[in-house]
């Protein structure tokens, strides 16, 4: 298994980054190798420093950086010798089985749906977050902002597709699936969740429970909880501002100390015909290195492979 890594994108790239990718090594599974993006000379000298084994890497130098305030398709566009456009470039020719990173958002998505794209199917990828539970390890919620406005299709493709997720990749045994709505009654919602708790409730292979309410986020009632990408980026955002808080005030709680980033390292886009992950651009070197880890866990289970199985039955029915 070969796992791309942008090392250039971040806001401490190629420092941190690099940090990550070391702390990662002596962790990653038997066969697996790193295919390092990025400026050659400052990869080597952090390597030599921390006294860390070149042999264990590959790099593949690149010239040019994708900022993470510029215009993400005039980036890729223009910038074809990018960490960010080279790596999606030696995924789509199969050279690297996966690819990740934590530079511009923008930039990363416009890359992965112009080389490897959706899987035939998919209506539109999503991106989803993790929910710790009070009660329990965590969940996942999807869509978290990629998909603002939605059809109810779409969310009913959310709900396998997280369902997929926790179960091929984190073991989850028939995950839960929630719709999130303003209720519990079916009839309640606006028309688009109306429409979808339908789609939903006669979806097979999910094990749909019915709609959720905001207080039911943390809790163990859905494993998987489906919304908007508007309104999953308003909790995923609400949740970080709590996160934040507690961190100023000086509160110590090792609940809420789960809700730091750092811990799960980046989320998958699901949907596409290979693995990509996605960190937040603040990334750390620990949250590189989970970053790394999980990148290997989701190439490890064939997720895309269980995906674009699910997406064909679907079709035949």
């Amino acid at each position: 298994m070969k796992i791309g890594v942008d090392i250039m994108g971040g806001d401490f790239a190629p420092l941190e980054i690099t940090k990550g990718v070391i702390d990662a090594l002596p962790h990653l599974g038997e066969g697996v190798q790193l295919v390092l993006f990025g400026d050659i000379e400052a990869i080597t000298q952090q390597f030599n420093e921390a006294g860390a084994d070149l042999s264990k890497v590959s790099i593949v130098a690149t010239t040019e950086v994708i900022a993470m305030d510029e215009h993400p398709t005039k980036a890729i566009t223009q910038k074809q010798d990018s960490s960010i456009s080279r790596g999606f470039e030696y995924l789509k020719r199969g050279e690297i089985d996966a690819f990740c990173g934590a530079g511009n958002s923008g930039a990363m998505m416009v890359g992965a749906m112009f080389s490897v794209k959706t899987i035939p199917g998919v209506l539109r990828p999503a991106v989803c977050s993790v929910l710790p539970k009070e009660d329990g390890p965590w969940g996942v919620f999807l869509d978290v902002g990629l998909n603002a406005d939605c059809k109810p299709e779409m969310l009913q493709q959310f709900g396998v597709l997280g369902s997929l997720y926790l179960e091929h990749v984190h073991g989850f045994n028939q995950p839960k699936v929630g719709l999130m709505n303003i209720g519990e009654e079916e009839e309640k919602g606006s028309v688009l969740t109306q429409a979808t708790h339908q789609l939903l409730k006669s979806t097979k292979d999910i094990n749909f429970i019915g709609n959720v309410e905001g207080r039911d986020l943390f809790n163990d009632k859905a494993d998987v909880i489906v919304c908007d990408g508007f309104t999953g980026n308003v909790i995923l955002k609400l949740a970080e501002s709590f996160y934040n808080l507690i961190q100023k005030r000086a509160i110590a709680d090792t609940y809420f100390e789960r809700f730091n980033y750092e811990n799960y390292g980046g989320t998958p886009v699901l949907g596409l015909n290979a693995p990509v992950i996605i960190a937040h651009g603040i990334s750390n070197a620990r949250a590189v290195k989970n970053m790394i880890h999980i990148t290997e866990k989701v190439t490890a289970a064939r997720l895309t492979e269980k995906i674009a199985q699910a997406m064909q039955e679907s079709i035949a029915h």
